[in-house]
């Protein structure tokens, strides 16, 4: 009965299952659309396999037609793009401190980015904001 039981465990396990996949290859920051995808029966675990999680995200490595595509593949669209200005805030107790500053690296509403301080030249380390500001963090 036990061998029976690891027998059946082990063929549910191994069963394909639905990922979402690329119907064309997608170059880095592409905004992806549903046109762009498609579902397919395939033996991958640690993919996404609904399409509405993926449309309207950006992709941050190149996804190939067909291939899965993995969590840390795709994110939330870029709002700032490097060398741009953005505002800085600070903020810390009763303190607060804006100005502005120069975008290190890209990155999309709640990514965590390098910027520098434009008035002291300090590179500091903050995080998007739906406003496309930066929130500076210690």
């Amino acid at each position: 009965m036990i061998r029976f039981l690891i027998v059946f465990l082990l063929a549910a396990s191994s069963s394909a299952s639905d990922v979402v996949t690329p119907t064309r290859t997608l170059r880095p920051g592409t905004l992806i659309t549903h046109a762009d995808l498609t579902v397919q029966d395939v033996d991958r675990t640690g993919m996404f396999d609904r399409i509405e999680d993926v449309a309207g995200q950006e992709a941050r490595i190149a996804l190939y037609a067909g291939r899965p595509i993995p969590f840390e593949a795709i994110g939330p669209p870029a709002l700032i793009n490097r060398n741009e200005i953005v505002v800085l805030h600070f903020r810390a107790g009763g303190l607060s401190i804006s100005t502005e500053g120069r975008a290190l690296e890209r990155g999309g509403v709640g990514d965590r980015v390098r910027i520098m301080n434009l008035s002291s030249r300090a590179t500091l380390f903050g995080f998007v904001q739906p406003d496309g500001s930066i929130k500076v963090t210690q």
